[in-house]
C-alpha cells in the first residue's frame, strides 16, 4: 500500500513540475514577442530618422542571431548537472527557441531535397521544427534561393566523414555573395529500405545518393553482390521510387522511412559506425563572434614552389589550429588551383585579422566566407 502511495505522490509530483514548466515556457514566449517588438520600433525609429535626412533606410529586422543561440546552447550544456545528458537538454532547449523564434516571425530555410533527406534531418537538428524548411532539387537552387531573400538560410552538405568533400558545394562560393552562418554535424546512419510489398529476396535493384551508396559498399557487396545499384539524385528520391516500384529497395534513413512508410530490411548498414556528414548553414549576414568559432576562407596564390606552405606558414606562427584545407581547379588558369580553408577563430579576433591581412598580400585571390558559431549539438 505504502509503495502505491508514494507512486502516486511522485506522479502528483510531475504534475505540478509539468505545469510550472509550461508556465515558464509560456512566459519565455512572452519575453520572446517584446524582443520582436522592440527590434521593430528600433527599425522604426531608424526608418523615420533616414526619411527626415532625406534617405532611405534598407535594415531589415534581425530576428535569429545565430551567435546568439550557439552561446544560449552552450551554456545549458555547461549548466547541466543530470541525470539527462547536456546533449539532450539542450535539444529540448533548441525545440523551445525554434517554437519561440516562430513567434516573431518563421524561418524559411532552403534544403537540399526531396523531402526526406539527411540534409533536411539537418536543417531540423538546426532551426528546429518551427522553421519552414523548403526543399530544393539541387545546391545550386538551395543558393539562389537565399540570394534573392525567398528563404532565410540553406543548408548544404560539404562533406562527409569517409567519403570526404561535397566538391559541388565548394563550387557554389566561389561566385556567390553568401557567407557561412552555422555547421551541423549529422551522424549517418543508412539502412535498406522497400515498400512493405517487397521483401528482402524479392530486390532487384537498389537506389540511393551515389556517396550512401560508397558508404554501404562493403555490406551491399556482401549481401545483394548480384543487384544493380542505381545512383539518384537524393537518398529521399531514392525512398520515393522504393514507394512506388515494387522490387526497388533503397539506402536512406529514417526520416524517409517515416516520410514514405517504408520497411527496414536491414539496419546500420554503413560501413563505418561513426559516418558523419557535416552541412554548413549559407546566409546573406556576417555573424559576430560566439566565443567559440570557425573560419573558412577561399584562397590562391602563384603557382610556383612553395606557394601553399607560404599560405600555411602564418597559421603556424600565430598559433591557429587549420580544422580543414581542400582544394578546387581554378575557374581562371591552366593547372592552378584555390583552397579552401577552415580554421579555428573569428574574423573579428586580431589574431585571425593579422593571418588574413598577411595571407591578402601574397595571394591572387582571398575571399573570406564567413566566422561561424562551431557545431554545438
Amino acid at each position: 500500500m505504502s509503495d502505491t502511495r508514494d507512486l502516486q505522490q511522485v506522479r502528483a509530483d510531475i504534475d505540478a513540475i509539468d505545469r510550472e514548466i509550461q508556465e515558464l515556457i509560456s512566459r519565455r514566449a512572452r519575453c520572446a514577442q517584446r524582443v520582436a517588438q522592440i527590434k521593430l520600433a528600433e527599425l522604426l525609429a531608424l526608418r523615420e530618422q533616414a526619411a527626415g535626412q532625406g534617405a532611405t533606410a534598407e535594415a531589415e529586422v534581425v530576428y535569429y542571431r545565430p551567435e546568439r543561440e550557439a552561446q544560449v546552447l552552450r551554456g545549458i550544456i555547461e549548466r547541466d548537472t543530470g541525470p539527462l545528458a547536456g546533449d539532450s537538454v539542450a535539444h529540448i532547449f533548441r525545440e523551445i527557441m525554434s517554437a519561440c523564434l516562430a513567434l516573431e516571425r518563421p524561418l524559411q530555410v532552403a534544403y537540399l531535397g526531396p523531402e526526406g533527406t539527411f540534409t533536411q534531418a539537418a536543417s531540423v537538428k538546426h532551426f528546429g521544427h518551427a522553421a519552414i524548411c523548403v526543399p530544393q532539387a539541387t545546391i545550386d537552387a538551395v543558393f539562389a534561393q537565399v540570394e534573392s531573400g525567398e528563404c532565410n538560410y540553406g543548408v548544404v552538405p560539404v562533406e562527409n566523414s569517409t567519403e570526404g568533400m561535397v566538391s559541388h558545394t565548394l563550387d557554389n562560393f566561389m561566385d556567390s555573395p553568401l557567407k557561412i552562418s552555422g555547421e551541423v554535424e549529422l551522424p549517418i546512419s543508412h539502412h535498406l529500405l522497400a515498400s512493405p510489398a517487397t521483401s528482402a529476396a524479392d530486390v532487384t535493384r537498389i537506389c540511393a545518393h551515389q556517396q550512401a551508396l560508397a558508404q554501404c559498399r562493403n555490406w551491399l557487396d556482401r549481401h545483394y553482390p548480384k543487384v544493380e545499384r542505381l545512383a539518384v539524385s537524393s537518398n529521399g528520391e531514392a525512398a520515393r521510387i522504393a514507394r512506388e516500384q515494387p522490387g526497388v529497395a533503397a539506402v536512406a534513413g529514417d526520416m524517409a522511412a517515416e516520410l514514405y512508410e517504408l520497411q527496414r530490411l536491414a539496419e546500420h548498414i554503413e560501413d563505418y559506425p561513426d559516418n558523419t556528414t557535416r552541412f554548413l548553414v549559407i546566409g546573406r549576414e556576417e555573424v559576430p563572434p560566439s566565443g567559440a568559432d570557425k573560419t573558412s576562407i577561399i584562397v590562391s596564390s602563384r603557382n610556383k614552389p612553395g606557394a601553399l606552405f607560404k599560405l600555411l606558414e602564418p597559421f603556424r606562427r600565430a598559433g591557429v589550429s587549420l580544422t580543414r584545407i581542400d582544394t578546387r581547379p581554378s575557374r581562371t588558369e591552366k593547372w592552378a588551383y584555390v583552397f579552401f580553408i577552415e580554421f579555428e577563430g573569428h574574423l573579428q579576433d586580431p589574431a585571425i585579422a593579422a593571418v588574413v591581412a598577411e595571407l591578402e598580400e601574397q595571394s591572387i585571390l582571398l575571399k573570406p566566407l564567413g566566422s561561424y558559431p562551431r557545431a554545438v549539438l
